[in-house]
C-alpha cells in the first residue's frame, strides 16, 4: 500500500504544542470550553495541531521536490514555524518572555481574518493539489473552496466536548461527530452544526432590528446577539417571578445600607448522638471566610440557649431538638448553636468534620461518619445558615446570619423537581451515602425553584423568538431544527439551545454541592473535579447578583463563545454507538478521536446531573435524543463494574468494545491519511510494578493491532505547564499520548524475533536521534520511542518466537526499551573520560561517599585519574573516601573560560544549578561562555534522566528533565547574549 507520509508520522514541534495546550487552561473569555462543561476535554491547541499535521505531507514524501536531507529539514522547519513556534518578546518592564506563535496559538487564530489560519489552510490545499497533479490555489476563497471540495471530512466517534470536530471545521474540513451521550451530542451540535446553519444572518430581536441599517453581522454574530437579548429577557422575567426569594441585605458597611447578596453560606447539621446533648451539630469543613491579607474574616460558633432574634437559622428544620426529659425526669433543652462573623486579626476555629468523622461543637463528642450517614438516609440532615456574603463598595462583605433571610429562604416551594435516581459510586459520586439519592436532593428548595423557573422560561422564550423571527421576515416552515429546518421554528430552536446551556451552568453553580473559596472570595462549582462529592458547608449563590454565579454571566459566556465560532464549513453531529456501523460509513473520513479509558471518567453517570435539566428545557426540541429518563448507560464504553457485575466482566466489555470501534474505524478511514487516537495517561503508569496500568497501555496497542492497524507514532502531549510540574515536585508524564496509525495491508508478512530485533537495532536509533534533535523531554522519550518501535512490530502480521508462538505487545515493548537503553549508553562514547567515570560512579553511589580504592580502580578503566577529577572540580577525595560534588557544592565563581579541564559532567551540573538559581537567563549567560561542547550537556541530561528514572531518584530526574525542556529557550537567550572579547576567545 503506497501513501505519502504526513508530518505527524515523522516529527512535531512538541514544545510549542505543549506550552500552548497548558496555557489554554487559563483562557476563559470566548473559549469553547466555557460554553458547557465537559470532562477530560482535549485542548484545542493539541487537536488543531494533530489534525493539521495529519493533513500536511512530510517533505520526505516528495523527494522530487526536496531531494536532499538538508532540503527536507529546511522544509520541515518551515512547516514547524507555521504550526507552532516559540518566540521571545520583551514585556513593558523589559523582561523577556516566551510567546507561542503559529497555528496552535489561541490568540493568533482568533484574529479577524487570521493570516495564520489562512497560511495553514494554504498548506493543506497545496498538499491536496500536488497529489492531484494540479496547481495549488492562491486566493483565500479559492483555498477554502478547494479544501471543502477535496479534503476528506473529519470524524470523531467519541466527540465529547467537541474539541476535535471544532478544530477540523476551523481548518476548513467538513466536521462530523457522534457520541452515545446526549449531553455530548448537544454540546458538539452547538459548536459545529448550529452556527453554519445561520451564518451571516442578522438577529431577530426588536432592538437589533432597529440597528440593522447600520450594522453587519458576520458568522454567528447575529445568533450570539439574540442569545444575549433573549437571555437578558429570561433573567428579567425570572426576577419578576422569583426575585422576592433573593432579598437585599443591610450591611451598614462603608456607606452601603442595602446591597445584593452574593451567596448564603450554610452548614449541614445532624443530631448529636450524645443523649446528654442532642443538639443539631453543624458539620463544617472550615470556618474561614476570607484569607486575603487585610480582609480576613471567619465564622465564630457559640453554644448556648439563645432566644433573641437572629441567633439561629435552620434551613429545613424538622424539630429534632425539641425539649426532652433526662433519666431523672428533668426537662433538658438541647443546646443551640449560633454563628457570628468576625473580621480583622484573629484565628478561625478548626472545622468540625473531615474524612474520618466529626466532633460535636457543643459537647466535643466524636461522631462517626456512619452516624452522619444514618441520619442523612433517614431524612434528618438539615442545614443552618452560617454567614452571608454580600456586595460591598470595596469588595466582599461578610455578615452574620439574619433570621429574616432564613424565613424568606423557607418560603421556596418548588413545583417540580428531578426525582431521578442518583447512582452511588464511592469516591466519585458520594452524595447518596448521606441520603441524597435523587438528583433533586442535590439542590435546596430555593435552588430548585430558580432552576425550574429558568428552565421553563427557555420554552416560553422560544415561542417569543419564533414570533420575532417571523416579524423579522424569516419564513416559518414549521420544520424543527432537529429535522433540518432553517426557518423561524428552527432558529428559535437554535437560540433556545444556547439558553438551555446557560441553565445548565446555573445547575453547576446553584447546587448544594458548591463551596466557598476563602482564598479567592468566590464560588467553587459543583464539578470542580470529575465527581459529585459530599460538601458539608455549602454556598448558595444568588442568580441575580452582580458577581460570579449570576445568570447574566452565564449568558455572556455563551455569547462570547458563539460570536467567534467558525461557521464556514458544514458540521454534522448525531447520537450513535461508536462500535456499530452507521449509514454515513459509506463515505471515508479522516479519523481522530479521544475514546474513553476504562473507568477513569464515568461520563454517563456524571452527565445525568445536566441531562435532567436539559431534558426539561429543550427535550421537546430534540425528542429522539432525550427519549430516555437518564443518559443511556448499557452500551457506554466504560469499564463500570457496578454495571457489569464484576471488575473482570467490566474490563472484558471495555476491551471487546474498543476492538469493535477500532475495526469500524479501520473500515471507514480514508487510507490516504493516518488515524490518530488519544490515550489518557495517569501518573501511576510510570511505575513498572503497577500491572493494571501497564495492562491498560498494552490494551490500547493490542486493540489497534488486532484491528489490523500499524502504529507509526506515539506523541506525548502535556497540558500542565513546566512551571507547575517543577512546583509540585512531580516527575510528570504527558497528560496524553497521541497514537498515529495506518491500516496494515491484508497481505502483511510474518517475521522472526531475530528479524524484528535486527530492524529495531537498525532503525530505532535514527528515530531516537530525530526525537532528541526535536528537544523531546527526557520524561517523554521512552513513550515517544514506542512509536517508531511499534511501527516495526505492527507492520507484520505476526512476530514469531523461536517456538512458533506470536510475540506479544509486552515483549515488544520490553525490546524497544532495551534498544533505547543501549542507544543512551552508546552516547556515552561521545563523552570525555571524566564524564564516563562520573556516570558509572553516580549510578552506583549517587552523591554519597565510597572507598577511594574502588574509585581508583574505576578511573584506570575509564582512562582518567582521581586527582585530575578533583582538580576539574567534580570530585572530593579525602580520608580514604571519594564522593561526587553535589551541585550546591560547586564553585560559585566558576569561570569556564579560565578552566583548563571542563568535563561535560561539570558543565551539565553547573547549567542545572544556574537554571535553578537564576532561571533561563542565567543559564543562557553561562551557555554563551561554553562553546559548542555544551551541546553534549543535553545528551548527558537525557542519559542521567533515564538512569535516575530507573533508580527511582525522582527529584534528581526532575533536574535533568528541566534542563532539556528549558534548552530551546536557554539557547535562544544565549544567542542574544553578547559575551566580552575575552569570552569570545575561549574555546573548548
Amino acid at each position: 500500500m503506497t501513501y505519502r507520509k504526513k508530518l505527524i508520522e515523522v516529527a512535531l514541534p512538541l514544545e510549542a504544542i505543549n506550552v500552548e495546550s497548558a496555557r489554554e487552561k487559563s483562557i476563559r473569555h470566548g473559549h469553547p470550553s466555557t460554553l458547557h462543561l465537559w470532562w477530560s476535554r482535549k485542548p484545542l491547541a493539541t487537536t488543531r495541531a494533530v489534525l493539521w499535521a495529519s493533513l500536511v505531507d512530510d517533505p520526505s514524501s516528495w523527494p522530487e521536490k526536496f531531494p536532499t536531507e538538508e532540503a527536507q529539514n529546511r522544509e520541515r522547519q518551515r512547516l514547524f514555524d507555521i504550526l507552532g513556534r516559540i518566540e521571545l518578546e520583551k514585556d513593558k518592564k523589559g523582561n523577556t518572555k516566551q510567546v507561542v506563535r503559529g497555528l496552535v496559538s489561541w490568540d493568533e487564530i482568533n484574529q479577524p481574518n487570521s493570516g495564520v489560519l489562512l497560511e495553514a489552510q494554504r498548506e493543506i490545499a497545496r498538499c491536496l493539489a500536488w497529489e492531484r497533479g494540479e496547481e495549488p490555489p492562491t486566493k483565500p476563497d479559492a483555498i477554502r473552496d478547494y479544501i471543502a471540495k477535496y479534503a476528506p471530512p473529519a470524524y470523531d466517534p467519541f466527540c465529547g466536548g467537541g474539541s476535535i470536530p471544532l478544530e477540523a471545521q476551523r481548518l476548513g474540513l467538513q466536521a462530523h461527530g457522534s457520541d452515545l451521550n446526549p449531553v455530548a451530542v448537544l454540546i458538539t451540535k452547538a459548536l459545529i452544526e448550529i452556527p453554519p446553519k445561520f451564518k451571516d444572518k442578522p438577529p431577530v430581536n426588536p432592538d437589533s432590528r432597529q440597528k440593522q441599517k447600520i450594522s453587519s453581522w458576520e458568522g454567528a454574530q447575529g445568533l450570539a446577539a439574540d442569545v444575549r437579548y433573549y437571555g437578558q429577557w429570561m433573567r428579567d422575567e425570572a426576577f419578576k417571578r422569583i426575585g422576592y426569594l433573593y432579598p437585599m441585605v443591610e450591611t451598614n458597611h462603608k456607606g452601603t445600607k442595602d446591597t445584593k447578596v452574593i451567596a448564603w453560606l450554610w452548614a449541614r447539621t445532624v443530631k448529636c448522638p450524645n443523649p446528654a446533648c442532642g443538639c443539631q451539630m453543624p458539620l463544617v469543613n472550615k470556618f474561614s471566610l476570607s484569607t486575603k491579607k487585610g480582609k480576613e474574616a471567619w465564622v465564630e460558633p457559640f453554644v448556648g440557649d439563645f432566644n433573641h432574634k437572629g441567633t439561629e437559622g435552620d434551613f429545613n428544620h424538622k424539630g429534632t431538638e425539641d425539649t426532652k426529659e433526662d433519666d431523672f425526669g428533668v426537662s433538658v433543652v438541647p443546646p443551640k448553636i449560633r454563628f457570628e462573623v468576625k473580621t480583622g486579626k484573629g484565628t478561625a476555629p478548626d472545622g468540625t468534620v473531615n474524612r474520618k468523622g466529626a466532633v460535636c461543637i457543643a459537647c466535643n463528642t466524636p461522631v462517626l461518619l456512619d452516624h452522619i450517614r444514618s441520619e442523612g438516609k433517614a431524612g434528618r440532615m438539615d442545614a443552618q445558615l452560617m454567614a452571608i456574603v454580600a456586595e460591598g463598595k470595596a469588595g466582599r462583605v461578610y455578615l452574620s446570619p439574619d433570621e429574616e433571610q432564613v424565613r424568606i429562604a423557607k418560603k421556596a416551594q418548588p413545583e417540580w423537581k428531578p426525582e431521578t435516581e442518583l447512582i452511588c459510586k464511592s469516591g466519585v459520586i458520594n452524595a447518596p451515602l448521606y441520603g441524597m439519592t435523587k438528583h433533586a436532593d442535590l439542590f435546596t428548595p430555593r435552588q430548585l425553584v430558580a432552576l425550574t423557573t429558568f428552565s421553563d422560561l427557555v420554552s416560553e422564550t422560544r415561542e417569543k423568538i419564533k414570533a420575532d423571527a417571523v416579524a423579522a421576515g424569516i419564513p416559518d416552515d414549521d420544520l424543527p431544527l432537529n429535522d433540518g429546518g432553517i426557518g423561524a421554528t428552527a432558529y428559535a430552536d437554535a437560540v433556545a439551545t444556547y439558553l438551555a446551556f446557560a441553565v445548565d451552568k446555573g445547575a453547576n453553580i446553584w447546587s448544594s454541592l458548591c463551596s466557598w473559596m476563602n482564598d479567592r472570595g468566590a464560588m467553587r462549582e459543583t464539578f470542580a473535579r470529575q465527581a459529585i462529592p459530599m460538601i458539608w458547608d455549602f454556598a448558595e449563590a444568588n442568580p441575580f447578583c452582580n458577581s460570579g454565579g449570576n445568570f447574566e454571566m452565564f449568558i455572556n459566556r455563551s455569547v462570547d463563545v458563539t460570536q467567534i465560532i467558525n461557521s464556514d464549513s458544514i458540521g454534522k453531529v448525531f447520537q450513535h454507538d461508536a462500535a456499530i456501523k452507521h449509514k454515513s460509513d459509506s463515505v471515508t473520513k479522516l479519523i481522530s478521536s479521544d475514546p474513553p479509558y476504562y473507568d477513569v471518567v464515568p461520563y454517563a453517570d456524571l452527565s445525568d446531573f445536566f441531562y435532567v435539566w436539559m431534558r426539561r428545557s429543550i427535550g421537546s426540541i430534540y425528542p429522539a435524543i432525550f427519549n430516555t429518563l437518564l443518559v443511556p448507560k448499557t452500551q457506554e464504553m466504560v469499564a463500570d463494574h457496578f454495571r457489569h457485575g464484576s471488575k473482570e466482566k467490566a474490563k472484558q466489555f471495555f476491551e471487546d468494545s474498543l476492538i469493535q470501534v477500532f475495526k469500524r474505524v479501520n473500515q471507514i478511514n480514508d487510507k490516504d491519511y493516518p488515524v490518530t487516537i488519544y490515550y489518557a495517561l495517569k501518573q501511576t503508569e510510570t511505575d513498572e510494578s503497577d500491572q493494571v496500568a501497564s495492562t491498560g497501555w498494552e490494551t490500547i496497542l493490542e486493540g489497534l493491532i488486532q484491528s489490523n492497524f500499524s502504529i507509526y507514532g506515539t506523541w506525548p502531549i502535556h497540558t500542565e505547564s513546566s512551571g507547575r510540574i517543577r512546583a509540585t515536585g512531580s516527575n510528570a508524564l504527558a497528560s496524553s499520548i497521541v497514537l498515529v496509525c495506518r491500516p496494515r495491508p491484508a497481505d502483511a508478512p510474518k517475521a522472526s524475533r531475530r528479524q524484528f530485533l535486527n530492524e529495531l537495532k537498525r532503525d530505532l536509533p535514527q528515530a531516537l536521534k530525530l526525537l532528541q534533535q526535536g528537544n523531546i523531554a527526557p520524561v517523554d522519550l521512552a513513550q515517544a520511542s514506542i512509536g517508531p518501535g511499534m511501527a516495526i512490530y505492527s507492520k507484520y502480521a505476526a512476530i514469531l518466537e523461536s517456538n512458533g508462538t506470536s510475540m506479544g505487545v509486552r515483549t515488544a515493548l520490553q525490546l524497544i526499551n532495551q534498544i533505547l537503553d543501549e542507544f543512551l549508553t552508546e552516547q556515552e562514547g561521545e563523552f570525555d573520560s571524566d564524564t564516563r567515570w562520573a556516570l558509572t560512579w553516580f549510578e552506583q553511589y549517587q552523591f554519597n561517599e565510597a572507598l577511594y580504592g574502588d574509585a581508583e580502580t574505576l578511573s584506570k578503566a575509564k582512562n582518567t585519574s582521581i586527582q585530575g577529577m578533583v582538580e576539574a572540580g567534580i570530585l572530593e577525595a579525602k580520608a580514604g573516601k571519594v564522593r561526587l560534588l553535589k551541585r550546591e557544592d560547586l564553585k560559585t565563581d566558576w569561570k569556564p573560560e579560565k578552566d583548563e579541564r571542563t568535563p561535560i559532567w561539570e558543565i551539565t551540573q553547573h547549567l542545572i544549578h544556574t537554571l535553578d538559581k537564576n532561571g533561563e537567563t542565567g543559564a543562557a549567560e553561562l551557555l554563551a561562555k561554553l562553546g559548542n561542547k555544551a551541546d553534549l550537556a543535553k545528551e548527558l541530561a537525557y542519559r542521567l534522566y533515564s538512569l535516575c528514572d530507573r533508580k527511582g531518584w525522582t527529584q534528581e530526574a526532575i533536574a535533568y528533565n528541566s534542563l532539556v525542556t528549558s534548552w530551546p529557550e536557554i539557547t535562544r537567550l544565549a544567542n542574544e547574549y553578547k559575551p566580552s572579547p575575552e569570552q569570545l576567545s575561549f574555546s573548548l
